[in-house]
């Protein structure tokens, strides 16, 4: 995205307190986090402060959610309903940007622009191959649908969107994109932290010591809430989308040589530079996994603590085959719905290794649940300021990018 040519955003830059919304909805399908966030600069730009003004989480309706499953699996997208679904989740971010707006006390004037994230319903980051003009390409891609020029439309403010294209372009995986956001809000000059995001897909940020951009690392370690969150939508015909708190799978035993046999998976073996999501640990993982705990004669709170244990055990096998062999780390903070789930907490506190601490984002002053959205507020910032808000070293891209696509 190139932002120089517009005489608005020269003026942006020249401005040293800025209010953009970030919108973040993720792969658990569950909602649309909205954060409103001040972001101050000094003469020269450099950001001196953030924080956040109001935060929201508008939940999906159960129809929604159905569709946007169902455009999840090759098996039962249609592509009329992916183009409707486009446009259509577009209103539920424009009505969240203005209940947020509403709820901070702001008029739409006081906002400079929205940064969004989208729903990613297939993210391809292993190329595949392509007719090109002139023979056959390897192509990677992603999709996150949303169209920013409706969000425009209802709220009358600028929108970034479509953050990952560009890095995909470069040749990253286009994700995870909030390490850059991670460094800014959590690095420390005396310890080295992990930042683990528990969604529907599980992402760590690794953050060295005094760490800037340089050095930082980043990874999705496989699947968050998805496979749990799955089988109980399963099991409950759709009455219930997650086990609460942890409650269902807290009564059950981990089939631990199910555990095992699922770690048996290329993709936790794979090294970063990595990426993963609803196509790969999505229903029919979660189908293969309940058939597995059925020959075992497992109960439901037994398949639900296997699964739980599987998120728990990916987590830290990541860190421990992938972070702590090349950096010292003192604590895991942990964010995202995962964190609400005690029994995975406690499971992921049982098997860290000594001298980690498990600690909440929410302990440093940015809620676990908003700490995403937060983070997309913080790349559209920078965009807007003309800086590259990715991190090839965390990609895989040939170079920095100013990701985004601004509708005016």
């Amino acid at each position: 995205m190139d932002t120089g040519s517009y005489p608005m955003w020269e003026q942006y830059r020249l401005k040293q307190d800025h209010y953009v919304i970030g919108l973040m909805s993720g792969t658990s399908l569950d909602g649309t986090d909205a954060a409103l966030v001040h972001i101050q600069t000094d003469a020269s730009g450099a950001l001196s402060n953030i924080s956040l003004m109001d935060f929201i989480c508008v939940p999906y309706s159960n129809e929604l959610r159905n569709v946007l499953i169902r455009l999840c699996s090759p098996e039962t997208a249609r592509v009329d309903d992916l183009t409707t679904a486009h446009f259509g989740v577009s209103e539920w971010y424009a009505h969240s940007v203005m209940k947020l707006i509403r709820s901070a006390g702001l008029s739409p004037g006081q906002v400079d622009a929205i940064s969004m994230h989208g729903q990613t319903v297939w993210h391809s980051p292993v190329p595949s191959a392509f007719p090109g003009p002139e023979g056959s390409l390897q192509v990677a891609s992603t999709l996150q649908i949303g169209e920013g020029a409706v969000v425009r439309e209802r709220t009358g403010l600028p929108v970034i969107s479509n953050l990952r294209a560009r890095d995909v372009a470069a040749g990253g995986e286009g994700a995870p994109l909030t390490p850059y956001a991670d460094a800014l809000m959590f690095r420390s000059t005396t310890e080295g932290r992990l930042v683990q995001n528990i969604g529907g897909i599980g992402n760590v940020t690794v953050l060295p010591a005094a760490s800037s951009q340089v050095g930082i690392s980043a990874f999705d370690t496989g699947p968050g809430n998805m496979v749990i969150d799955a089988i109980v939508r399963q099991e409950t015909n759709g009455r219930q989308h997650y086990d609460p708190n942890g409650s269902i799978a807290a009564k059950g035993t981990p089939d631990q040589d199910l555990v095992e046999l699922c770690l048996d998976d290329d993709y936790f073996r794979r090294m970063p530079p990595k990426s993963t999501g609803r196509e790969v640990y999505g229903a029919a993982y979660a189908e293969r996994l309940m058939d597995l705990s059925a020959a075992r004669s497992l109960s439901l709170e037994d398949t639900l603590a296997t699964a739980t244990c599987l998120t728990a055990e990916t987590i830290v096998r990541a860190v421990e085959d992938f972070v702590l062999p090349n950096v010292p780390i003192s604590a895991m903070l942990a964010c995202g719905g995962g964190t609400s789930n005690a029994t995975l907490m406690k499971m992921i506190q049982g098997r860290l290794p000594k001298g980690i601490r498990l600690e909440r984002t929410t302990d440093y002053g940015i809620p676990d649940d908003a700490r995403e959205a937060i983070g997309f507020a913080l790349l559209g910032h920078e965009a807007l300021m003309g800086r590259t808000n990715t991190l090839p070293e965390v990609t895989g891209a040939r170079h920095a990018v100013i990701s985004g696509t601004l509708t005016l």
